[in-house]
């Protein structure tokens, strides 16, 4: 394994650490005080998976207003209500969404181009 190697992997693991820490306050800071709250209980989107929500409000809070309301209209209401989410949290709530959210975006991208380079021989 070359030093670039470790480096990336490092940086990838401790990414991925950091975002799953992000992940349990944000869940447990943010969207169990929206869960609690009977006008964004059902606004927090579809929930594919125990937990998925807490991706759907995180994705709401992060990406540019425009945009997230784009995505609402066009998903057929599976994502979070931008809008009422704005209304009901803080600016903590918003800033450690948008940490955590990046935090776990740019893991997963930095997993596949690893893999990818492994998988062209780049890394061997």
């Amino acid at each position: 394994m070359s030093s670039f190697e470790f480096v990336y992997f490092t940086v990838v693991i401790v990414t991925f650490l950091i975002s799953g820490i992000l992940y349990v306050l944000f869940g447990q800071i943010t969207v169990r005080k929206l869960r609690k709250n009977s006008e964004t209980k059902h606004e927090l989107g579809i929930e594919f998976l125990s937990g998925w929500d807490i991706f759907n409000v995180a994705q709401a809070l992060t990406l540019p207003k425009a945009v997230a309301q784009k995505i609402r209209r066009n998903s057929m209401g599976l994502e979070a209500n931008p809008d009422l989410l704005y209304k009901h949290t803080s600016v903590f709530d918003r800033v450690l969404a948008r940490v955590f959210y990046t935090l776990f975006a740019f893991s997963g991208v930095a997993v596949i181009i690893l893999m990818l380079l492994n998988l062209f021989g780049v890394l061997d």
